[in-house]
């Protein structure tokens, strides 16, 4: 961020890639429900949230067959407090968890807050980022071994696992009686014609399954940190409170940004899914059309990992803002090794967030394509 601050101190307009933060409006209603607070006092909200925001949350998540009541949900400052306050409510220091990767880069620091540690399997960008072999889950299992961790779609890579792979991950959980922490937060943004399948679907683990969620990015809504934390485990509901009774309450004006776009935005979220559908064929078609470069076709979220022809993405990444500009333009992307803690992993990686209109990301191709012709460490241009 240094480098790109200082790249727009020189003049250069600056595309960002790197984030997923979603440029389409936040839904008027939400909007709306700010402007007309008709409140005398900002208080504290419950610290489970509140309760006419967990009912419409009921509501919401029956929509995709996830059988929730009032009493499993607890209302999160963001999804990362979700993600943190399960890690720390249900490891104890040493413990250990699973997590296929590329994976979004704080589960890692999430975990060191509670004093676990991640055991990673990477997966392959060849095979699309798709659920290693089960098998390699197996050979990393101890008796430290205290639960998996997923992302379903996937942030970095938009992989959206099978039904297949989800019955894979049941039958390892139940097996070992490992807690499954499930980040759904991109659930709206499946692009293909199979059922999206939600760990609330897998019979037989309902005891195991924390599911992570956050208005975020369905509705644009970054910045009220609104999350939740799903369980139907009432011992972990239970140590989770004693979190968020520490902490006091999350935000209430998140909340009611939060339930006023629970309700007739039905238009907005098609608008917003099919706007991501033309986002992302234009971008991946554009990507693959580079000389060297590889992206599979996410089937979820809005990002994509692409394999570039470079010595170090870190390097090629930072070279692009502080050394190179396209028509005093420069593009910002995501270094693929931040999202793996496999040495080694990630060197000719790259995310990209497709979250910008189309007609920036055809620039944003232009700057990429014209800085891997005039990087130094291209390893597949033949001078």
């Amino acid at each position: 961020m240094p480098l790109a601050n200082k790249a727009k101190e020189k003049g250069r307009k600056v595309y960002h890639l790197n984030i997923g933060q979603p440029d389409l409006p936040t839904p008027e209603k939400a909007l709306e429900a700010i402007r007309n607070i008709q409140r005398s006092i900002l208080e504290y909200s419950p610290s489970e949230g509140i309760l006419s925001l967990r009912q419409k949350l009921v509501g919401y998540y029956h929509k995709f067959k996830i059988n929730v009541d009032v009493e499993d949900i607890i209302i999160t400052t963001g999804g990362s407090e979700a993600v943190t306050f399960a890690f720390m409510s249900c490891l104890d220091p040493g413990d250990e968890i699973i997590v296929p990767e590329p994976a979004y880069a704080n589960y890692e620091a999430f975990a060191i807050v509670a004093g676990a540690e991640i055991k990673s399997i990477p997966a392959k960008i060849e095979e699309g980022f798709a659920l290693p072999p089960i098998e390699e889950f197996e050979k990393l299992i101890t008796p430290k071994t205290k639960g998996m961790m997923i992302c379903n779609p996937n942030n970095p890579t938009g992989y959206l696992y099978t039904r297949e792979e989800m019955n894979k991950i049941r039958d390892l959980v139940k097996k070992h009686d490992l807690f499954l922490f499930s980040d759904e937060v991109y659930r709206e943004f499946c692009y293909t014609g199979a059922p999206y399948i939600s760990a609330f679907h897998l019979e037989g683990i309902e005891q195991n399954v924390i599911l992570i969620d956050s208005v975020s990015k369905r509705y644009s809504e970054c910045g009220i940190r609104v999350g939740a934390l799903l369980t139907k485990n009432k011992e972990v509901r239970k140590n989770v409170m004693k979190f968020c009774q520490a902490r006091l309450s999350p935000p209430l004006i998140g909340q009611i940004a939060a339930e006023a776009s629970l309700e007739g935005t039905e238009d907005y979220l098609m608008d917003s899914y099919n706007e991501y559908v033309e986002r992302r064929k234009f971008l991946i078609d554009g990507l693959n059309r580079i000389e060297g470069v590889y992206s599979p076709i996410p089937m979820g979220a809005f990002y994509t990992v692409a394999r570039l022809p470079v010595d170090d993405s870190d390097k090629f990444c930072a070279w692009l803002l502080s050394d190179f500009e396209y028509e005093n333009q420069t593009l910002f992307m995501a270094p693929a090794s931040g999202f793996y803690t496999t040495p080694g992993y990630g060197r000719d990686e790259v995310r990209l967030a497709y979250v910008l209109k189309k007609s920036d990301l055809a620039i944003c191709l232009k700057i990429l394509e014209a800085g891997l012709k005039a990087y130094p460490g291209n390893t597949y241009r033949k001078d």
